[in-house]
């Protein structure tokens, strides 16, 4: 499952810099799938809808960090742990119930990404 920050955030960014697959952004800040990924053209999301990989998307929050769910592979293929969770000063990176994946179907995006 891909990992979420939550409410508790204070805006610290240290999870940032430590993200592999760049799936983390300040708040408000615009989203793309090639942000710090090798994908070109379009990508197909976990819910089955495509984008051009370049495209800019909303911010999924406003106020705190966030972290988008379609390119966030909990680090595997990376690192032993998520590096957000494991630099986070007040613990507010915690697994995402909404998005249930396996360690291989992390892998296969992780590989997707940086192809």
């Amino acid at each position: 499952m891909a990992i979420k920050i939550t409410d508790e955030c204070i805006n610290c960014g240290a999870c940032e810099p430590e993200c592999p697959n760049n799936a983390i952004y300040e708040g408000g800040v615009e989203w793309a799938i090639a942000d710090g990924t090798t994908v070109k053209g379009s990508y197909t999301l976990m819910d089955g809808s495509s984008v051009d990989v370049d495209a800019k998307n909303a911010a999924l929050a406003v106020d705190t960090y966030y972290i988008v769910p379609n390119k966030c592979t909990e680090c595997q293929g990376f690192h032993e742990e998520p590096q957000c969770a494991s630099v986070c000063p007040v613990d507010c990176c915690v697994p995402d119930e909404a998005y249930q994946e396996t360690v291989d179907s992390l892998i296969a995006k992780k590989d997707k990404l940086h192809s």
